[in-house]
């Protein structure tokens, strides 16, 4: 097979990628709303369209994090950004962890670890975007 380096070539057929990943996550979205109706939320999520639906959906989203870390006009300095990210994460977290430790039937063992569960998942992107920005930073001083 040829490799394509016809640059429209190659824009039409990401376009046709897109517009595929488009129908498929439709098509498991009715799916799953099928199952939800059908099952209820333990249903749907029984269903293993359910983990293929989260995965595609976090890789989506970190494959948009590089690009959108690579597509800032100003430079941003990557500590300060992390630092700025990890306090409002702490502060979401603390609320979370809180509210929930006050809720009836729940107490400050359940808080503490779903406000650690939270913050380690919110913790991960926060790295990730941090990271990505070193590395942009550190390009665009070799390249100076």
């Amino acid at each position: 097979m040829k490799k394509i380096s016809d640059e429209r070539l190659i824009l039409r057929n990401l376009q046709n990628i897109k517009m595929t990943y488009i129908v498929q996550t439709i098509g498991i979205l009715c799916i799953l709303g099928y199952e939800l109706v059908q099952g209820g939320l333990e249903g749907m999520r029984q269903n293993p369209l359910w983990l293929v639906f989260i995965l595609t959906t976090v890789v989506y989203s970190y494959l948009s994090m590089s690009v959108s870390v690579e597509h800032e006009t100003k430079r941003k300095d990557p500590k300060k950004s992390l630092m700025i990210s990890v306090l409002v994460l702490s502060l979401i977290t603390l609320a979370v962890g809180y509210f929930t430790s006050i809720t009836p039937n729940y107490g400050w063992g359940d808080g503490i670890l779903i406000g650690a569960i939270l913050f380690i998942c919110g913790f991960i992107p926060c790295f990730y975007v941090y990271r990505l920005r070193v590395k942009q930073q550190e390009d665009l001083e070799d390249e100076e």
